[in-house]
């Protein structure tokens, strides 16, 4: 059949790009644009069937969201993020997704999963209070899922829990001021001794074990894929599709610019120029490829119940890491060459190698401790990490 939702979205790309500027200076994303993606089907990609989603092939979701990101990286992260969170969510027991989708199938849900929160046990659930930062598109969420410590009674953490809280339950705090990814908003959550019911839980534990509440009513094989794989794919995604972005803008503009040095004559021409663009090209190509090949070997895993060995859980996060690494050294190539011009202020040459350094710092791109974790692996040794 094709990847219809990507269909769709190409012919919504040119507008996404004409606002591509504003959406970086203004720090947020139009309204029109969220709309228009959730009516292209863009947030149901992966939201279970019984709600009303598609539960699609995962390598079709990150070509939706690449192709998003090559002409607007914030707008591209925030539909990665947002759209992968109905995935997630399947995961809860039935009675939390019918709360955020039983009357309004399109309703989004955002995300911060550093485990800052408080939560205290109480009779028929928990209490919950904290403060979680780089909230992506939050103010296009009626739900968050937060990253919380289940405080025991000598004061100290005895589980980690993902929590499913209400707009009503949370304020948000416009706090977002940086150099790239400027438009994703991804702005503070704050909660105050909010009431959390126990079905608006799951045990970062037993999601790392592939278990989920939710895989009684979801018993597709979307919903027995690691966390470890599907979230932090959908954290390198846009880098990579910035920069293909980046890399198409360059090599555009590289046919018809002229040199101001060395004689003049015609850029094209000069083999440092042609070298980048080879050696971009193929760091593009590298990631993309590796990325899909484990992608669809774990999804197989799950199609045919097999379990997962560790030695592709920990593959699959090699390459991921390695794609965003391989991404910022394609875009960083293609700066260097792309001359004076690059600097301004809104070219997409610029404002791809703003956006894609900075998607390099969140945790899921923290290469060095994720080839650790795979050399680990590969000596014999115990690995232990929830986005394995």
């Amino acid at each position: 059949m094709g990847n219809t939702v990507l269909e769709t979205v190409r012919t919504l790309l040119p507008a996404i790009a004409e606002r591509a500027r504003a959406t970086d200076e203004k720090g947020r994303i139009p309204d029109r644009t969220v709309r228009e993606l959730t009516g292209a089907g863009v947030f149901r990609m992966l939201q279970p069937r019984p709600f009303g989603g598609q539960e699609a092939d995962l390598v079709e979701f990150y070509e939706v969201i690449r192709a998003i990101s090559a002409v607007c990286c914030s707008t591209g992260w925030v539909a990665s993020v947002l759209g992968v969170h109905p995935w997630q969510l399947g995961l809860f027991p039935e009675q939390a997704q019918r709360e955020v989708w039983g009357t309004d199938p399109d309703t989004l849900v955002s995300s911060a999963y550093a485990p800052v929160g408080r939560l205290t046990p109480i009779d028929d659930g928990y209490r919950l209070t904290g403060r979680w930062s780089f909230s992506s598109g939050c103010h296009y969420a009626r739900w968050a899922l937060l990253g919380a410590l289940v405080i025991g009674d000598r004061g100290r953490p005895v589980d980690f829990l993902s929590v499913l809280v209400p707009r009503s339950d949370y304020r948000i705090e416009d706090v977002w001021d940086v150099v790239g990814l400027r438009g994703t908003a991804s702005n503070d959550i704050l909660v105050e001794q909010a009431f959390v019911p126990r079905h608006h839980v799951i045990r970062n534990y037993e999601q790392a074990q592939l278990k989920g509440p939710g895989q009684k009513i979801n018993r597709g094989p979307l919903y027995r894929l690691p966390f470890g794989a599907v979230f932090t794919s959908a954290v390198t995604a846009p880098v990579v599709g910035a920069v293909a972005g980046g890399y198409d803008s360059y090599v555009a503009a590289t046919k018809e610019r002229g040199s101001l040095s060395l004689g003049g004559g015609r850029f094209a021409e000069d083999p440092y120029a042609q070298v980048a663009i080879a050696r971009a090209a193929s760091e593009i190509d590298a990631t993309v490829l590796q990325m899909d090949r484990n992608i669809r070997e774990l999804t197989a895993h799950a199609a045919q119940g097999r379990d997962i060995p560790m030695e592709l859980r920990l593959r699959t996060r090699r390459d991921q890491v390695r794609g965003t690494e391989r991404a910022v050294t394609a875009i960083d190539l293609l700066f260097k060459t792309a001359g004076g011009h690059s600097l301004r202020r809104g070219s997409p040459i610029e404002r791809a190698w703003r956006d894609a350094h900075a998607g390099s710092v969140h945790v899921a791109n923290d290469v060095e401790r994720t080839l650790a974790m795979y050399g680990r692996g590969a000596l014999g040794l115990t690995v232990e990490d929830n986005l394995v």
